[in-house]
């Protein structure tokens, strides 16, 4: 049975690690809020990006000068993929949830005979990634020392992609991470980046056709689609890099808040229980004391 001392020592730890959980947790909300504003605003840039390249790549798609970015190099062997996780833990289950969604993909891409490439934005990916697929990494990029995401670290990330594609480096390129839904809810999202996802006809459902829309117009580009492509396509990558990198930082956000909620929650809990131990072995050596007193002075 532990000791006065003892308890004391435990309550005191315990409420130590209380109030530095309770701190972490109020700078997680304060930058849980720019994070998700910054997130919630990049999305509609990037989605609609996304849709215009791929309903301008669809006209070009069978030319034989296409853009390589657009319609890759013709093959399905070499698969990049690139994870965004956290550089830092004590965020619950984000990093592990998309570690683990990697780690099934690349097993469901060798099963199919394909050969992985990985490339790792963060250290948990990484540390994780690395006990099961060493031998497949090809860099790690960490984002430590970096106050918040800049564009130009996903420019930066984009042009080592594209210098590998440049390179013959792979044929297909994913982007896996957390996609951020509420702050208890991140989602593991993979999303294909080369050879770029195409608009098929007919594809568009309904409910995106505005109300009286009538038939859609069709355009000419000036100057010539695969032009404009060439331009676009660099940009779009390091726009849906950046909106991953944005995404992520939210989602870890999100779920570091949660889990020091939790854990001051936890540690609160635990120091009722200790303090309840306590009062009790402290009454009951009062009481044995309080006996041998007594037992002793009528035995005198």
């Amino acid at each position: 049975m532990p000791s006065l001392k003892d308890l004391r020592s435990r309550i005191n730890s315990v409420k130590s690690t209380r109030k530095i959980t309770q701190a972490m947790k109020m700078v997680a909300a304060a930058k849980l809020r720019r994070a998700q504003a910054q997130a919630e605003s990049a999305r509609p840039y990037a989605e609609r990006m996304e849709r215009m390249l791929a309903s301008l790549g669809a006209a070009v798609a069978n030319s034989p000068t296409a853009p390589r970015m657009l319609v890759g190099t013709g093959q399905d062997k070499v698969h990049l993929l690139v994870v965004v996780t956290a550089d830092r833990g004590l965020a619950g289950p984000f990093n592990a949830n998309v570690s683990r969604f990697a780690r099934a993909r690349i097993r469901a891409l060798e099963a199919e005979g394909k050969q992985v490439k990985l490339l790792t934005i963060g250290r948990k990916g990484a540390a994780y990634l690395k006990r099961e697929f060493a031998s497949r990494f090809i860099g790690e990029i960490t984002m430590l020392g970096k106050k918040t995401v800049a564009f130009s670290d996903a420019e930066e990330i984009a042009g080592r992609i594209t210098a590998m594609l440049e390179e013959g480096g792979f044929d297909v390129c994913s982007l896996i991470y957390n996609r951020f839904r509420s702050v208890i809810s991140q989602v593991p999202t993979e999303q294909r980046l080369i050879p770029a996802a195409k608009e098929e006809e007919g594809a568009r459902p309904a409910a995106q056709v505005p109300d009286g829309a009538g038939p859609q117009a069709l355009f000419e580009y000036e100057p010539a689609e695969e032009e404009i492509l060439n331009r676009l396509l660099p940009r779009n990558l390091a726009i849906q890099v950046y909106r991953a990198l944005l995404e992520s930082a939210a989602g870890f956000y999100g779920s570091q808040m949660t889990a020091m909620d939790n854990a001051t929650r936890n540690a609160g809990e635990m120091i009722n229980r200790l303090t309840l131990n306590y009062n009790r072995t402290r009454q009951a050596n009062i009481t044995k004391e309080l006996i041998e007193i007594i037992s002793g002075a009528e035995a005198v």
